[in-house]
């Protein structure tokens, strides 16, 4: 347990800090690559699951772990992180456009969140009978193929929503913002970092990451909840591994 308020805190998180991301990085530029490029070769249904199965154990041990250490260290910081965010200009501005809105701004939020979902299942039930559908980034060796991948889509939606988002943005700015002090650098830098981290999707699925990982961010800072930035990311995620392969591709008539 670090105090915000000990001078030798900010030297430890930041040991902390470089630690991670020498892992973070090292990790995607050469594991996740690799791994990436001999997956997109195979074709038997069983050395997918395989890689699936591994790619989520994977993710629940680095990116859940880290973010559990992270935040047994720094869980005093993310409150002092947003009360920084919501000083600055724009968020004082936003926040007296709520207020006075009489509870039209959250509604009208509500309801483009809604009209967001609906019309991406629309779109995807429309595109049913295409041949391809576009995506952001290398990612179509993911699809699952059929009923029994479909559940590690499932899967790997859910853990990617939960554990990404703990690490992202939340443990992540909370280290930053504790090792430098300022909010800028602690939102830029885990976003940009979350972006670079898909790498193996080549740089259309970086600055994709970036976006979306822009607008979590946002949705986090904005309703102070990271429940909220948890299930947005793994509705994301469906959308791609279970909604296009259940309407376009059928995988779930596939034994």
């Amino acid at each position: 347990m670090l105090s915000p308020d000990s001078p030798t805190s900010s030297l430890i998180l930041g040991g902390v800090l470089w630690a991670v991301l020498a892992l973070l990085i090292v990790r995607a530029v050469r594991k996740d690559r690799r791994e990436y490029s001999r997956f997109k070769r195979y074709r038997s249904s069983q050395s997918r699951r395989r890689m699936f199965r591994k790619w989520l154990i994977d993710s629940l041990v680095m990116f859940g772990g880290a973010s559990i250490v992270i935040l047994a260290l720094v869980w005093q910081y993310p409150p002092r992180l947003l009360a920084e965010v919501r000083r600055w200009p724009v968020s004082a501005w936003f926040s007296a456009v709520v207020e006075g809105s009489n509870g039209l701004v959250p509604g009208l939020a509500i309801g483009l969140a809604v009209a967001l979902v609906g019309g991406t299942i629309l779109a995807v039930y429309l595109a049913r009978k295409s041949v391809d559908v576009p995506t952001i980034g290398d990612i179509s060796a993911l699809l699952p193929r059929d009923r029994r991948e479909l559940r590690y889509g499932f899967a790997l939606s859910v853990n990617a929503g939960v554990v990404e988002e703990l690490l992202f943005r939340l443990a992540m700015p909370a280290l930053i913002f504790g090792v430098f002090g300022n909010a800028v650098l602690a939102v830029v830098g885990s976003v940009l970092l979350f972006g670079a981290l898909h790498v193996y999707q080549g740089w259309a699925g970086i600055v994709g990451s970036i976006v979306i990982g822009g607008a979590l961010m946002l949705l986090y800072l904005a309703t102070g909840s990271i429940l909220a930035a948890i299930v947005a990311h793994a509705l994301i995620d469906l959308r791609s591994l279970v909604l296009i392969p259940v309407l376009v591709y059928r995988v779930h008539t596939r034994d």
